[in-house]
């Protein structure tokens, strides 16, 4: 006899005891019946229509009125059933849906993971932490004998479409490597594949340079990404990279302007995505003058551990919610 032929004869043996006894025993007997039940997929209207079918046959007397009750019990459980049901094929499907995105969180890493290159006289230090679980920003370096390659950029959109356009952009850089060394070829080269291939909702904002670590001169392009700081050690002032350009993806035919600056011993580039001079707090939107600030504080670390700590900082007053992506990267030239 299976479970469901037995199911009243079953319950009726456990009601009957838990009203006799009242103890945990009967207790227990209970709750494993109702994972059975459950198992066996019978709903809470037929639970209820057997626990009155029971009750009628231990207590032949019993009040009308209380059987009748049970009635209203059995209508309201139906639509609280059929809702219940919804509520559980939408949570399943949520938790589906986040573990796709997790899946592809964990793809995207891969995918645009980059090593900081190690370089004689040159610092380099770079965080990049997103605001929830697809990251927008992007940031990648490329490392020769005479140079390093600097890409940072930013999807204005999130989510899985973002990282699909940030594999992308990644893959057509790959294959660009006789234009590397001049970053305004780089931009109108992506912004042409940008401009075929991606939604026209959705831009990019990028900024490309290139570090000769021969020469220490920093040649670089911008696509309306948020300018950067340049820090002059010797008069300890700090002065924005500025760079025009119109984001990627609105005009296949513009052109970039492409710019040089001499770096000198002690000097430091700072790159970074609107996640950094946009982040909000209770009291309004963070100044510039906040990240100049930290990295004044913070300029005898190792490049590495400045932008940490500086993450930090930007994570607390943020009340540990950090509500856009966070990409800064630093390099500071040695000697």
């Amino acid at each position: 006899m299976d479970f469901k032929d037995s199911l009243e004869s079953d319950y009726r043996e456990i009601l009957r005891s838990y009203l006799k006894e009242s103890n945990e025993i009967a207790l227990y007997r209970g709750q494993k019946f109702s994972r059975e039940s459950i198992k066996q997929q019978i709903s809470p209207e037929e639970i209820i229509s057997l626990h009155c079918r029971v009750l009628q046959d231990l207590f032949p007397d019993i009040q009308k009125e209380v059987l009748s009750s049970f009635d209203f019990l059995l209508e309201v459980m139906m639509d609280y059933g059929l809702a219940y049901q919804e509520h559980q094929s939408l949570r399943d499907r949520q938790l589906e849906i986040k573990s796709e995105i997790q899946i592809a969180a964990n793809v995207q890493e891969t995918l645009l993971e980059t090593k900081i290159p190690q370089v004689k006289h040159l610092d380099i230090g770079a965080i990049s932490v997103p605001a929830k679980q697809i990251n927008g920003d992007y940031h990648h370096f490329v490392q020769d004998e005479e140079s390093i390659s600097i890409a940072i950029a930013d999807v204005i959109g999130k989510g899985i479409p973002a990282a699909l356009c940030m594999s992308m952009i990644k893959y057509a850089m790959d294959s660009l490597p006789e234009s590397r060394r001049n970053p305004h070829h780089v931009l109108e080269n992506l912004n042409r594949v940008v401009e075929n291939n991606v939604d026209p909702s959705m831009f990019i904002t990028m900024f490309y340079g290139v570090y000769d670590t021969i020469k220490h001169i920093f040649t670089y392009a911008s696509a309306g990404h948020e300018p950067g700081f340049y820090y002059n050690s010797s008069t300890d002032i700090f002065e924005d990279i500025i760079a025009k350009g119109l984001v990627l993806g609105v005009d296949q035919d513009v052109q970039y302007h492409q710019y040089e600056k001499q770096i000198e011993a002690g000097d430091m580039i700072v790159l970074l995505s609107d996640g950094v001079t946009e982040s909000r707090t209770e009291e309004g939107f963070m100044e510039r003058s906040v990240i100049t600030d930290l990295i004044r504080e913070y300029r005898d670390l190792p490049a590495q551990e400045m932008v940490e700590k500086i993450y930090r900082n930007y994570e607390r007053a943020q009340d540990f919610q950090i509500r856009d992506d966070f990409t800064l990267i630093i390099l500071r030239r040695e000697v």
